[in-house]
């Protein structure tokens, strides 16, 4: 492994952590609760950056993997994620109309999870495949201490749900700096002749899509990854509406409770990373889907907050697990042409963008309303789109070639 490449690579999964945790946990609860968006439109944010990302990121990743470039445009969407996270706080704090800040926060949410698509794939300049596993864990246990770092500095503000951003964004642009200054990508930008120019039609770029997904050895899991991250993503971003409508939790035990399962899930990062190199990273994954599948309905029967805070250091351990073997996986099954147009399908599940998941939850939630028992038959429903992706894992099986 490059420990540089490494710790450059992981500082900036720490950095992004903050701002991400930061706004889980106090911007849903402002845009929502305080705002009064509803649970519908909040997800629906979500799946819109999906759609967004699936217009746009294939293509992208797609030239990247030919012409190179894919740290110029790390830098370029970290910037952006910066500027429209900021303005959305801004505009929170001086503007009535909440459409026009729930607009500003999806753009936020794209350029963030855009970032994502350049990214991931740089793991491939730091470790090889022995060590992949590993490395992922690595890189995912920052990511769990920024989220912990997040909450604590942000912690004395845990009464206002706008200030923990303030204080969030622009420590999230100072640690991601030394990432985009100083780590050295294998790809170097080309202006040659191999380019995806305007010309690039939407059916060429279907043509492309269906072709890869047809041959590629990475599709199981990119299927199955969309199904059942698009659930645990979905539990995720409803996490602090959830304690807040089902067991009306003030926001200090809600940080408290958040601060214990990431813990936990740094924990979970580097134990599954180890896990993955020992005994492979799909048996791993498929172990830690079993134990969600289990998990999930627990969680949406838990009968008091107290329940709920013995539950939180055992979802703690699993979260942060399944970024790390499925991460770990891909970049032993895409071929190096195809690094960054595989990882841009992952990357649009990874961490903010979803579809399936979402738009269940929050239908679930405007049929049924905002009583407790709607968001725990929300919740619960998340497991079925686990086992789908598992199913898919298990039944469907595509040798690399």
């Amino acid at each position: 492994m490059n420990k540089k490449q490494l710790f450059l690579w992981s500082l900036y999964d720490f950095a992004n952590s903050i701002v991400y945790i930061n706004f889980v946990l106090y911007f849903a609860q402002w845009l929502v609760v305080d705002a009064g968006l509803s649970d519908f439109w909040y997800n629906a944010i979500f799946a819109v950056t999906t759609i967004m990302m699936l217009f746009t990121a294939p293509h992208l990743a797609a030239e990247t993997d030919l012409r190179g470039g894919r740290k110029r445009w790390l830098n370029i969407t970290t910037v952006a994620t910066f500027v429209l996270y900021a303005l959305t706080v801004i505009l929170a704090l001086k503007s009535a109309n909440i459409w026009l800040i729930a607009l500003v926060f999806l753009l936020g949410q794209y350029f963030y999870q855009l970032s994502f698509v350049f990214f991931n794939p740089m793991l491939d300049d730091i470790a090889d495949t022995e060590h992949k596993s590993r490395a992922s864990g690595i890189g995912n246990f920052a990511s769990s201490l920024g989220f912990v770092f997040g909450i604590l500095i942000t912690f004395p503000f845990a009464d206002s749900r706008l200030t923990p951003l303030l204080i969030s964004i622009p420590v999230f642009l100072i640690l991601a700096l030394p990432m985009l200054m100083f780590f050295k990508d294998s790809e170097k930008q080309s202006l040659g002749n191999k380019i995806l120019g305007p010309s690039l039609g939407s059916l060429v770029l279907i043509k492309k899509m269906i072709a890869f997904f047809a041959v590629s050895a990475a599709a199981p899991m990119l299927i199955a990854f969309f199904f059942f991250n698009d659930a645990l993503l979905t539990v995720s971003n409803n996490y602090s509406i959830y304690l807040e409508r089902v067991f009306h939790a003030p926001d200090t035990a809600k940080s408290i409770l958040l601060m214990a399962i990431l813990v936990m899930s740094a924990a979970g990062s580097w134990l599954a990373g180890w896990l993955g190199d020992k005994i492979g990273s799909l048996k791993t994954l498929k172990w830690i889907l079993v134990a969600w599948i289990i998990i999930l309905p627990t969680l949406a029967l838990a009968p008091n907050f107290l329940t709920m805070a013995i539950l939180s250091p055992i979802i703690g351990l699993f979260i942060g697990s399944v970024v790390v073997v499925t991460r770990a996986y891909l970049t032993t099954v895409l071929p190096k042409e195809n690094m960054n147009y595989g990882f841009s399908f992952y990357t649009m599940a990874e961490r903010f963008s979803s579809i399936v998941g979402p738009l269940t939850w929050g239908a679930i939630v405007w049929s049924m309303g905002s009583s407790p028992i709607s968001y725990r038959i929300a919740a619960g429903s998340m497991a079925a789109f686990v086992l789908l992706g598992l199913i898919i894992l298990s039944r469907w099986k595509r040798s690399v070639a």
